[in-house]
């Protein structure tokens, strides 16, 4: 760094590993934990065609606010008084915006809009500010990335004062803006696009950030798993429900943590171009899999209201879903970072797909059986694949 630390709010060069992830920056992630909640209760709810499409506008519209966050706490240091204030204004914006989460697309439609585009211009005009003139190529980033916020937050504020057909449209509007501006470098009239250089982060924390936020994510599916069976009878299929549901939960924590996080941590910590692998791979490739688990634990929540009888739709894309998405972005994400498709990620995403057919003929417990041991297999397969590529 060439600015003064005394009156510079970035964080410093690391000495030993990376960035540690503070204390406040886990604060400021429990109004996400609570936003992950909403947007699972709110699948459920309004588990249509159109349900499904506003649910998913809803969560693309947490993860990009959280994200980007996460990006700007790599630069900023979160020790700093300001940048700790800045975030706890993000922590109200962000309690404003998961409590209209379940009504978005009804009564707190402007609410959503106005709570997202605080937090995502908000966030960006703040930091800006807060640059020091030395560093340039720093303030041309956040004047583009401000530039594109800005816009989006045009779409967001109308689509809030629409209703209907015309505020999915709008939203989408706005969505499509916010997550091509990364694509397109932020590229902007007059001060062109910003250079991978420009991204330069701390990559381990940033990968750190990411595994938490999956953590998160697969903490609410534990937490709808306890709650609905707590309130069920606990007979023979409720319980065998409830162990599926944990099992299937364990082995998305294995693919995940067992050695992708780990890889994923130490190949950003070395890249050079940190940034580059930081867009692709945690920015857009995550994304898959949080939406994944989220769809999961509704499946859990469908599987213990009712294990017996017969597979409804809902059900049965939820269980295929969920595990489906997972895997598609795990599958992604490790080929970022290792450079090849795993085998046992394909293999499962195959099993998935030829148990589509076979769902009527089925019982919800043993459906959804079928999908936890998919994961229980891919998660084992890739364990002794990767133990014997090392021996």
């Amino acid at each position: 760094m060439t600015t003064d630390r005394s009156i510079s709010l970035l964080r410093g060069e690391t000495v030993h590993g990376h960035h540690r992830v503070t204390f406040v920056e886990l604060f400021f992630d429990l109004v996400f934990v609570f936003a992950v909640t909403q947007v699972s209760h709110t699948l459920l709810a309004h588990f249509t065609l159109i349900g499904a499409i506003e649910t998913l506008m809803l969560l693309l519209g947490v993860w990009w606010a959280w994200i980007f966050t996460s990006w700007t706490t790599n630069w900023f240091d979160p020790e700093r008084t300001p940048v700790r204030i800045a975030l706890f204004a993000l922590m109200i914006a962000g309690l404003v915006l998961s409590t209209s989460i379940p009504k978005a697309f009804e009564s707190r439609g402007l609410a959503f809009a106005l709570a997202y585009a605080a937090i995502q211009v908000g966030r960006t005009l703040f930091f800006l500010l807060s640059l020091p003139p030395s560093e340039l190529a720093q303030r041309r980033n956040f004047q583009r990335i401000l530039a594109w916020l800005s816009t989006a937050a045009v779409f967001w504020i109308a689509g809030g004062f629409a209703e209907g057909g015309a505020r999915i449209a709008l939203w989408a509007i706005a969505l499509a803006i916010e997550y091509a501006a990364p694509a397109a470098r932020f590229w902007t009239p007059v001060i062109g696009a910003s250079s991978i250089a420009d991204w330069t982060i701390e990559g381990g924390h940033m990968a750190e950030r990411c595994a938490l936020f999956v953590i998160i994510a697969l903490g609410e599916s534990l937490l709808v798993t306890g709650a609905t069976f707590a309130d069920r009878t606990w007979d023979a299929p409720v319980v065998a429900a409830f162990a599926l549901a944990f099992i299937g939960s364990v082995a998305m924590w294995w693919i995940y943590f067992d050695s992708g996080a780990e890889e994923g941590s130490e190949q950003m910590s070395k890249a050079m171009d940190s940034g580059r692998i930081a867009r692709l791979a945690y920015t857009y490739m995550h994304l898959p899999i949080v939406a994944g688990i989220i769809v999961s634990a509704a499946a859990d929540e469908l599987a213990l209201a009712h294990p017996v009888g017969h597979v409804e739709g809902k059900f049965a894309l939820s269980a295929i879903g969920g595990p489906l998405l997972f895997l598609v972005g795990m599958i992604l994400f490790k080929r970022a970072v290792r450079g090849w498709f795993m085998l046992s990620h394909m293999v499962g995403i195959a099993a998935l797909l030829l148990l589509i057919p076979f769902a009527a003929q089925m019982t919800p417990l043993i459906f959804y059986g079928l999908t936890s041991f998919i994961l229980v297999v891919v998660a084992a397969w890739e364990t002794i694949s990767l133990a014997n590529r090392e021996d």
